[in-house]
């Protein structure tokens, strides 16, 4: 399998030096797309070996025919093919060149994985697993309530300022992918668990000391994504879920139970912080599952 550490003889264009940083100062994409588009442009750099002006259909073509032939998986080529687009959208933009040389090329078909979630039965025994005898218990509660209420990627959730959060409204401003911020709402459980931690959990951690994170740790600095990830699956464990459990389950788990409720996709997207709908467009299976439901309750001939 080709490995991004090969391409480092031909130096980058000026072209793909500047969509670079056109993705990093003028879209504000994050630094893993970023990261992402690089490996992928230098790999296109050095086995396509002509400046981006001179590239056709055929050269594209030919070039991910080659990466078929190296053993990259379906997805990591249809990442690939995304940012030959955003790549060649860009330089249409530029007038750099007058067609775009993506246009025929085909992503490969892959198999959508359908997202693991919990069921309300778990959910509740997970709530309900931290002790609330003490500071750090009365905080984990408060973020796992607000994990499952709002949907946060785990970032989002460890990262979020004091300031986040709109108590009379019963909202969250959040800053996700891309710098782009969205108001999330919270419910009443969520709000109950916070003005726990705001009135006592928290100050308890401080112990007088100042900081701009709503979520701190005994040492008065912000939750670490890794340690989230530890303390869910501990009390995972203790709740008697035994599949593996990451905050991604239960940003699922928000998601789902929002389709089964009968929420659109559309306001899902938004309270997801997805920039394309087609990404939210995985929950359908929920909805697909309660219509068969639905028919084997009530068809006569079912």
């Amino acid at each position: 399998m080709l490995q991004s550490t090969v391409f480092a003889s031909r130096p980058l264009t000026r072209e793909i030096e500047s969509f670079l940083s056109f993705c990093r100062i003028e879209k504000g994409l994050a630094g893993n797309t970023i990261s992402s588009y690089r490996i992928d442009l230098e790999r296109l750099n050095e086995l396509v070996p002509k400046d981006a002006g001179d590239l056709g259909q055929a050269d594209l073509a030919q070039h991910v025919e080659a990466l078929y032939q190296a053993g990259l998986a379906a997805r990591s080529i249809a990442r690939h093919i995304t940012t030959l687009r955003n790549f060649f959208r860009f330089l249409m933009q530029e007038g750099v060149v007058k067609a775009d040389p993506t246009e025929f090329l085909a992503s490969p078909k892959q198999w959508s994985t359908l997202p693991k979630y919990l069921n309300r039965d778990e959910l509740d025994r997970l709530l309900a697993a931290p002790p609330l005898a003490s500071a750090s218990g009365i905080r984990d509660r408060a973020m796992l309530e607000l994990l499952y209420a709002t949907g946060l990627r785990v970032s989002e959730l460890c990262l979020l300022p004091l300031g986040a959060v709109e108590r009379e409204m019963g909202v969250l401003k959040v800053t996700g992918k891309g710098n782009k911020q969205r108001m999330v709402p919270f419910g009443e459980a969520a709000g109950q668990a916070l003005e726990e931690y705001l009135g006592g959990g928290r100050p308890g951690l401080l112990k007088g000391r100042a900081s701009g994170y709503l979520f701190v740790t005994a040492r008065g600095g912000p939750m670490a994504r890794q340690s989230f990830w530890r303390l869910l699956r501990a009390y995972g464990v203790k709740a008697g879920i035994r599949r593996q459990l990451t905050p991604h389950v239960v940003r699922h788990s928000f998601a789902t139970h929002l389709v089964e409720g009968g929420a659109d996709l559309r306001s899902v997207q938004i309270l997801l912080g997805h920039a394309d709908i087609s990404t939210t467009q995985v929950y359908t299976h929920v909805a697909q599952r309660r219509l068969r439901e639905t028919i084997e309750q009530h068809h006569p001939r079912a």
